[in-house]
């Protein structure tokens, strides 16, 4: 009986700081509710344009490399102000298309540089720093090799540095290949929680947002300030940002406009990306936290900047939550306890329904949409998310425990519409062990399902099974990823 008492404590505990992280949800929307309409304006515009740098950094990206260097000559600035850095650690064929694409855009009278590195020292973050020596701008913008810049960034972004205290500038991202599969549309609407909700209330209400390694324009005076690029973490991006604020320089987000991107198209490379993002922030949590929260910072800065760093360590609670589930169904009914599911109901609201209604929230303001479209992909959305728990739980170990991987990129294959092909094409992943455990996670999560129908348990069928889906579809998905399964379905067509 004791046991028992004390597993289903612990796994109220868990709930309780689910639920810490998940109100942080119904904040981040209350605080873009407040200041949406508070949109930033430059102070003024530069009466003669500075010079400015664009970097694009890139490994290994033969199928995208051209459309960047075609998009980044489309932008509208004076060309004489104007210089662009290739800045390629390519071993395969990309150097040879990149360097063929830089020589035709200098002699169309840009002045494009192609700069190679044998060694990735510092991965991305040594290749930026390599460029910077060379820089002739003022101001520092880069993109990477997925991005297509339109033709307005300059315009939209860089009468911000009008004002000598504005640091960094970043814009929004959208998705190019938003409707080419599921996949693509929950990582959009994912994506699209972070950059319209989550960026707007940090940036607008006074908190610490973060430059996205991409999309965005520096000051190369705040970058010299601020420690320069550092490679000791994985996201150089997001510990650059914090090092920067806390020195004094402002940021700028631009909500109202976006620079559209590819996203990854299979869902090991989509695991790949969120392993790195999940690790990355813990390596800054530990790295930037202790000194941040001693500081003279206002308190509302160290409170966003603490649930920033640390909400993926969520992912363990995930698994250990994942692992009782089941188990407290059984441990209720037999000790007459079914009334702890009004428990269940409170948390539900702070954990899950917080989440439900951030998504939503996001996709309103992201683009026109009706509410049945809105709606019907949110449980995906869901399944996603919790399916990721297994691979970012193992993120958030590796940096708690201090073991160092290399920065694995994320390669894109010019994927943009439904029909695209893309299951033949050179980069690739090899297989680990995760999506074995995920789906015998997902399996442990249909014998529950059966097990909590067998003794009466209807409440909890539906958590069980949205877990259970969660799982098994990250997991399958990783190894029938380039079957067209799980990655080539066509979305449901109930866009407005």
């Amino acid at each position: 009986m004791s046991f028992q008492f004390f597993f289903v404590l612990l796994y109220f505990v868990i709930l309780c700081i689910l639920s810490i992280y998940g109100v942080h949800r119904f904040v981040m929307a209350t605080l873009y509710r407040i200041h949406r309409k508070d949109i930033p304006k430059a102070d003024g515009q530069f009466e003669n344009l500075p010079n400015v740098t664009i970097q694009l950094p890139m490994f290994n990206e033969k199928y995208v490399i051209e459309r960047l260097i075609d998009a980044v000559c489309g932008i509208r600035y004076p060309k004489e102000k104007l210089q662009i850095q290739v800045l390629d650690d390519s071993t395969d064929e990309t150097q040879q298309i990149a360097k063929a694409a830089v020589d035709r855009k200098a002699a169309d009278g840009f002045d494009i540089v192609y700069i190679h590195r044998e060694n990735r020292e510092g991965y991305k973050a040594g290749a930026l720093e390599a460029g910077l020596k060379t820089a002739s701008g003022e101001f520092v913008a880069v993109f990477d090799a997925d991005f297509l810049p339109q033709p307005d960034f300059l315009e939209r972004t860089i009468n911000f540095f009008t004002n000598e205290k504005v640091g960094m500038v970043q814009m929004r991202w959208e998705h190019i290949n938003r409707e080419f599969s599921l996949l693509t549309r929950a990582q959009s609407i994912l994506l699209d929680g972070h950059f319209v909700i989550e960026h707007t209330a940090r940036n607008r209400s006074g908190r610490f947002f973060n430059f996205n390694g991409t999309a965005g324009i520096w000051r190369k005076a705040t970058i010299a300030d601020a420690g320069g690029w550092q490679h000791d973490t994985i996201t150089e991006d997001l510990d650059l940002s914090y090092r920067a604020q806390s020195k004094g320089w402002q940021f700028i987000y631009v909500n109202e406009a976006t620079t559209p991107a590819e996203v990854p198209v299979e869902m090991i490379a989509f695991k790949t990306q969120q392993h790195r993002w999940a690790k990355g922030s813990i390596q800054v949590a530990k790295k930037i936290l202790p000194k941040l929260l001693r500081s003279r910072l206002p308190l509302k800065v160290k409170v966003e900047a603490w649930m920033h760093l640390t909400s993926n360590i969520s992912y363990i609670l995930m698994i250990i939550l994942s692992l009782m589930m089941p188990l407290t169904v059984d441990f209720r009914v037999h000790n007459n306890w079914m009334t702890s599911l009004w428990v269940d109901f409170i948390m539900f609201i702070c954990a899950t329904f917080s989440i439900m209604m951030f998504y939503l929230l996001a996709q309103r303001e992201a683009r026109k949409q009706t509410l049945a479209s809105r709606l019907a992909y949110l449980p995906l959305v869901m399944c996603l998310g919790i399916g990721l728990s297994v691979n970012n739980c193992r993120a958030v170990i590796e940096a708690l425990v201090g073991y160092k991987t290399g920065f694995v990129r994320t390669p894109k294959y010019g994927v943009k519409k439904v029909g695209d092909s893309w299951k033949n094409v050179k980069y690739g992943f090899k297989m680990n062990w995760q999506p074995w455990v995920e789906t015998l996670i997902g399996l442990y999560f249909v014998g529950g399902i059966v097990r909590a129908a067998m003794v009466g348990a209807y409440a909890s069928i539906p958590f069980l099974c949205l877990f259970c889906a969660g799982y098994l579809y990250v997991g399958l998905g990783t190894f029938l990823g380039r079957s067209g399964l799980f990655s080539k379905a066509k979305p449901l067509d109930v866009v407005a």
